[in-house]
């Protein structure tokens, strides 16, 4: 079976960018998290500001706890994007293929884009679910990744699921404005891929960068109340100790997890920590999509290498 080399390039460079972003931006991350799994009335939040994240990890001397989750955010990270980024190139051309279409519409960009999206949650959730926890750990206190998931059963560590599945609208918003963005601004400079050999066309840093910024905040604001209530479904149990074990549990549902934002922070709750979402969260896409076009021809040429060896030297079956 012959390998769809510029969908594994595709794959590849968005793994590779995934876990630059995730490295660089992890504290920011953490202090995020941490600061959107809280639950409270104003008055009563520990947490007013993102920076009092970090102020107390400087505080309790505790700065390096700021990286609690890592190994575990990283491995989930590449995993998820690689598996994210093969679909949806594959879901593309394979559309192109059927249709016969040199360009691929912004509906057909979504469908592609959603249908990756399901893939990775399925395959990747109890990764997300488990970096989260350990994330929203007191500092100091995160548990490894074996005994986080083995502490809960199977089903535990799907926690949030389902709006998982629906926040796949988010990157699928992402990356269709994205696209379509770069495919008019390489047309627009008259750029030309001769045939399917040529390596695929990409864009100059900065560009992917302000490209990526644009499109992930315009996803990031329309999708932001979901994400909010996911971060709540997930958190440690530990973390809101003035909760009833039977608050805790309801919280663990989407229906819980809404009704609690809404009785103690309002409607204007579902908002709180959009800024530190919106910085976070752009600030990351645009580094992924800036380092995966910078090293998607490099990674094309490595890929069409390895495919050019395996066409010239086959694997051989021993005969019984």
């Amino acid at each position: 079976m012959q390998l769809d080399l510029e969908s594994l390039s595709e794959a590849t460079s968005g793994a590779i960018g995934s876990l630059v972003s995730t490295t660089v931006l992890y504290p920011l991350d953490t202090c995020k998290t941490k600061y959107q799994a809280e639950v409270q009335a104003r008055h009563q939040r520990k947490y007013r500001r993102i920076s009092d994240v970090l102020w107390e990890a400087v505080s309790k001397r505790q700065v390096l706890s700021l990286y609690q989750g890592l190994g575990t955010k990283n491995v989930q990270s590449f995993i998820s994007s690689f598996i994210y980024f093969y679909g949806y190139s594959y879901f593309k051309r394979l559309y192109l293929k059927k249709t016969g279409n040199k360009n691929i519409g912004t509906t057909a960009n979504l469908i592609a884009a959603t249908m990756s999206g399901v893939c990775t949650i399925l395959i990747t959730q109890p990764l997300d679910t488990a970096s989260s926890r350990m994330q929203t750990s007191e500092f100091g206190k995160s548990k490894g990744l074996w005994q986080t998931l083995s502490e809960g059963t199977w089903s535990e560590a799907y926690d949030g699921l389902a709006i998982s599945i629906l926040l796949t609208t988010n990157p699928s918003i992402q990356y269709t404005a994205f696209d379509q963005l770069k495919n008019r601004l390489l047309k627009g400079k008259g750029s030309k891929k001769t045939d399917a050999k040529s390596s695929p066309e990409s864009l100059s840093a900065f560009n992917a960068f302000l490209l990526g910024a644009v499109s992930k905040c315009a996803a990031t604001c329309l999708t932001y109340p979901a994400i909010r209530c996911k971060v709540t479904i997930q958190a440690a149990d530990s973390y809101d100790n003035k909760s009833t074990d039977s608050e805790k549990k309801a919280q663990k549902t989407i229906s819980g997890a809404l009704y609690t934002i809404w009785k103690k922070e309002g409607l204007l709750g579902f908002y709180n920590g959009l800024q530190a979402q919106i910085l976070k969260t752009v600030l990351s896409s645009a580094l992924l999509l800036m380092v995966k076009e910078k090293i998607t021809k490099s990674t094309w040429i490595l890929m069409l290498m390895i495919g050019r060896y395996f066409s010239a030297n086959p694997p051989k079956l021993k005969s019984s």
